[in-house]
């Protein structure tokens, strides 16, 4: 389980890779800054991509329901949650998309979900996300905050959708008790081109919380930089369903045994 304090304020806390799993009508794809117009499919069995996971040594996956994300309610939860049990005991599964009420919410945890990432009904009502925390513990419920323009949107994926200061909303959410936020900058999102090191640095400074940095992690240098910055792990997509990172090195280089290159 991500920890979420560092005890040697001098060296990175402990990090987890999270390779993705995204949902679209049963298939495996990835978006490209969010959008659902720019979908690449890279596999139509999701419970293979969990066995290739587990063998490359992964301790995590991050599974996104996207149809439940758009609609604004689960779509795919039977899969999902045949997905948590193919990774059984040794994989642990944070899932997301279209967490909006408290019933789906301990539906997915009670069908063995690790956690839980709320984003979009979490920012419109953090007394919302601070219930779940309070009912589930904050271990178990994490924040995703979508970032477009320094701002933390809801419906990331809507071009112009209002949002509040970054830094501002995790704030407001810490108050109410989180301690796990998933970070996306929107405009890096499935483009390989590296995660938005200055923003990250900058909520990790903030001091509120554990964060995982999601979008643009594409190589071992930029798992390594989210680590030395603080980040306590780091959502993989399309640089493994490409080939252009090896997931099991990928691993060694989150657990700290490959230096920089």
């Amino acid at each position: 389980m991500i920890t979420q304090h560092n005890a040697n304020p001098e060296s990175p806390p402990p990090f987890e890779l999270l390779p993705a799993i995204d949902l679209r009508g049963g298939l495996v794809v990835r978006l490209s800054e969010g959008d659902f117009a720019r979908e690449t499919v890279y596999a139509d069995d999701p419970l293979e991509m969990v066995d290739r996971f587990r063998d490359a040594g992964t301790r995590w996956i991050h599974v996104v329901d996207l149809d439940g994300a758009k609609e604004g309610s689960r779509r795919q939860a039977a899969l999902v949650a045949r997905i948590v049990r193919v990774a059984g005991e040794s994989v642990a599964c944070e899932v997301a998309g279209g967490f909006r009420d408290d019933d789906s919410v301990a539906a997915a945890l009670e069908a063995g979900a690790a956690r839980v990432v709320v984003g979009t009904a979490a920012l419109r009502d953090p007394a919302f996300a601070g219930r779940l925390i309070a009912r589930h513990g904050s271990e178990r419920i994490a924040i995703a905050l979508d970032v477009r323009d320094g701002l933390a949107v809801g419906q990331g994926w809507v071009p112009g959708a209002d949002g509040v200061p970054v830094a501002d909303a995790l704030t407001v959410l810490a108050d109410r008790g989180a301690r796990l936020f998933v970070v996306t900058a929107i405009e890096r999102d499935g483009l390989l081109g590296g995660p938005d090191v200055a923003l990250l640095a900058r909520l990790v400074a903030v001091g509120r919380g554990s964060i995982v940095a999601s979008a643009g992690v594409s190589s071992i240098d930029d798992i390594v930089a989210c680590r030395r910055i603080g980040c306590s792990g780091a959502v993989v997509g399309r640089a493994i369903y490409e080939g252009r990172l090896d997931l099991a090195e990928a691993v060694r280089a989150a657990t700290g045994l490959i230096p920089s290159r």
